[in-house]
């Protein structure tokens, strides 16, 4: 017996429609299609009048206080943040500002990022994965970055950007599958106790 993955994904762009969603999004429908799992969207976009002006975590209100803890509680992350200024949001940021110290400790996340052109696209080693190294979390070994240009209305559509999201999954995979197969014994655990 075991219980589904809760996959969480956290989109940091700030307008609606959104290409870091749709990515977001995207990239969770892949997970879903390689292991059972509960799919959550966190859109900063829509927290943002909530954190603006908060600073200690007991000043959020209870929509953001329960996007923290689907965060915190996900057994994958997938975050995804435009580019601004060489860098991810402030907002996406300010966001993980509030998580836990420890709560994201040995936890898979896939990192990705949107903007306006491939220079930026190491963005998501120089500034990404530091981030979630200081949270001791599992980075996964690639990370997915994507232009204006590979969107058509919004919606993934270059091929090459397909292709880049599954291999991501696909070298994701071994440690998911760890985490799924730890999952299941602790369920089993719990139901043998």
């Amino acid at each position: 017996m075991t219980r589904p993955l809760r996959a969480v994904a956290v989109s940091g762009g700030l307008q609606r429609p959104s290409r870091a969603a749709t990515l977001a999004m995207h990239l969770l429908g892949l997970i879903g299609n390689e292991v059972p799992c509960e799919q959550h969207l966190v859109e900063l976009g829509v927290l943002a009048p909530h954190l603006s002006g908060a600073i200690w975590r007991t000043q959020l209100p209870v929509a953001v206080e329960r996007e923290l803890v689907a965060v915190e509680q996900a057994d994958i992350l997938v975050v995804v943040t435009p580019v601004f200024r060489g860098s991810y949001t402030g907002l996406f940021k300010h966001f993980f500002d509030f998580i836990g110290q420890d709560a994201l400790v040995d936890k898979p996340v896939l990192l990705a990022a949107t903007g306006g052109s491939e220079r930026h696209a190491l963005m998501i080693d120089h500034q990404l994965r530091p981030l979630f190294s200081f949270f001791q979390a599992r980075t996964l070994p690639l990370g997915v970055y994507a232009t204006e240009a590979d969107y058509v209305d919004y919606q993934v559509r270059n091929e090459a950007l397909i292709q880049r999201t599954r291999l991501a999954i696909e070298r994701a995979m071994p440690l998911l599958d760890l985490t799924h197969g730890a999952l299941r014994t602790r369920v089993a655990d719990v139901v043998a106790a």
